[in-house]
């Protein structure tokens, strides 16, 4: 059994950012410039911006937070997603999920310039995603691939079986690892809440990617051996060995399947470090105008 480190691939690849941004300030170019836009004091979308932030100060990145008190009306985020759009300095941005009960998080991600939705939440993007154009790819299910990809694990004619249905992760991971290049051509079948026989199925993946926010889930019988396992989850779960009371676990029970695994992502360290950097990729590509050339 190997374990995928994603916390190593994730300081790998701020690494290569931070010297193509070195060679962008040496060359007399603009530095990429990436926005986040939060709505309320939901904690765990504090410290997911705040990671963001830190990450870019790492790789040399600019850095706008735009905070705002969960009051907001709808209009008015509208209206500061339109400016947004018009700054000419901001290469890409984010308006952080989820939104008040009030605000409508399909007009808010609607409501983003497809140039700059670095999340990959507009539906534009997720559209030329379908059919393999270049696109921006949201940040879990890119942060998968290029763990895939960097640990040489052959998606080609695998099953790869995928828990969950999520437009955040299992319905967007399910199109890449079908399409028809290096990280994809894969057989791919999406389990949800409605799947019968979930075992069966679970137990012919050659890859398995559980992405559906239950702690503990997958067990060691649901998996068959020499599987690839890919832990999305990261849930707050009650531990008296931590200091805050507090701990991650994923949707796998770590114990029962890493030993019949070939390669496992663990939790916390796994496919969570990947998100962030896979944000940055999209700004940097977004900077440089690679998706939509100006």
């Amino acid at each position: 059994m190997q374990l995928i480190d994603g916390k190593k691939t994730a300081g790998d690849i701020k690494l290569e950012l931070a010297r193509e941004v070195e060679e962008i300030r040496k060359s007399g170019g603009r530095i990429p410039h990436l926005a986040a836009v939060l709505v309320g004091n939901d904690g765990a979308s504090e410290t997911y911006v705040a990671s963001k932030v830190k990450s870019c100060e790492q790789v040399g990145f600019k850095s706008t937070l735009l905070r705002f008190e969960d009051t907001v009306s709808e209009a008015f985020l509208l209206d500061q997603i339109e400016k947004l759009n018009n700054d000419k300095d901001i290469d890409g941005f984010i308006v952080q999920l989820p939104l008040p009960d009030h605000i409508s998080e399909h007009k808010a991600i609607e409501a983003i310039n497809p140039r700059k939705d670095v999340d990959g939440f507009h539906p534009v993007n997720i559209g030329r995603t379908l059919i393999g154009l270049p696109s921006f790819v949201s940040a879990t299910p890119a942060g998968i691939l290029e763990l895939i990809k960097r640990y040489r694990i052959e998606t080609s004619g695998r099953h790869c079986v995928i828990i969950g249905r999520s437009n955040l992760v299992g319905r967007p991971l399910s199109i890449l690892l079908s399409l028809k290049n290096k990280t994809g051509d894969a057989t791919v079948t999406v389990c949800h809440s409605r799947t019968q026989n979930m075992e069966k199925i679970t137990r012919q993946a050659d890859i398995l990617v559980a992405a559906i926010g239950r702690p503990g889930f997958v067990k060691g019988d649901m998996v068959k051996e020499g599987a690839v396992v890919i832990d999305v989850g990261t849930t707050r779960v009650k531990s008296d060995l931590t200091k805050s009371g507090f701990k991650l676990k994923g949707d796998v029970e770590f114990d029962e399947v890493a030993p019949k695994c070939s390669y496992i992502t663990p939790v916390p360290g796994g496919v969570g470090p990947m998100t962030v950097v896979s944000l940055l990729r999209n700004t940097m590509l977004a900077a440089k105008g690679e998706i939509y050339p100006v």
